[in-house]
């Protein structure tokens, strides 16, 4: 005699941020401590010292373990046996890499929020863009650099693509620090019409216009910079102190 097969048990779904690790209870830590690192206030080569740290946040030493050993798989954090957890210094090499990489990875965004984009996505954009202004105003330079890496982190969650997403985090987390190690006095910053400016050519449909402009503005980042010491440049103490 047959009989009714029962249901088998549905395999609970698991969201992107599950999957990528981006969701867990540690975010709040996390998000904190990307946040000092993007606004300068943690600078590179500070140790992050894990009872401090868990002091602080008021977790146990293992959690703030774990929150480290993901900024390190990001490259934000470098870690070194029997020293401890220090932010990461990009190496002038490192810089290129990063700034290579994103020349590759923002167009692919900008194709796809051409694309898929509503009004309401580019009125965010201005909107945040406007926020940039306002930091500028005041002359807020650590919430100007977090904003400015913030904007194109925001255009790749419009995509909506988790690991463009996890991507694009950390490559702007990584350019903060570049930023801070190699930033030339000299140099004026971004102007804020660039980001403007890109958003415009996306509303208008015009998927080349917008490439170009975001790759100019990524080069007018890179030229601030002074990227032109050689790696390990031996200091001339003698010059320095005689």
């Amino acid at each position: 005699m047959l009989t009714e097969k029962e249901p088998s048990r549905s395999r609970k779904a698991r969201s992107a941020g599950q999957i990528l690790g981006t969701n867990d209870k540690l975010d709040a830590i996390y998000e904190r401590i990307l946040a000092a690192v993007m606004e300068h206030r943690l600078i590179p080569g500070t140790k992050l010292v894990e009872e401090k740290l868990a002091s602080v946040f008021h977790v146990n030493r293992t959690r703030i373990r774990e929150v480290l050993s993901r900024l390190a798989y990001e490259g934000v954090v470098t870690t070194i046996p029997n020293r401890g957890a220090f932010v990461a210094s990009p190496s002038v090499e490192e810089a290129r890499h990063i700034f290579q990489a994103r020349r590759i990875m923002e167009p692919a965004l900008i194709r796809s929020l051409v694309d898929k984009g509503t009004d309401e996505d580019f009125q965010k954009l201005h909107a945040h863009v406007a926020e940039e202004r306002d930091a500028r105003e005041r002359g807020d330079k650590r919430a100007v650099i977090r904003l400015s890496g913030e904007f194109h982190l925001l255009i790749a969650e419009m995509v909506a693509s988790p690991p463009l997403i996890k991507l694009m985090r950390e490559l702007s987390s990584l350019t903060c620090l570049i930023i801070l190690l190699y930033d030339s006095p000299n140099v004026p910053a971004c102007p804020n019409h660039e980001h403007t400016d890109i958003i415009a050519a996306m509303e208008e449909g015009n998927i080349e216009k917008a490439i170009a402009l975001m790759i100019g503005h990524l080069d007018h980042i890179e030229a601030t910079l002074d990227l032109s010491l050689p790696e390990d440049t031996e200091v001339d103490l003698e010059a320095i102190f005689g």
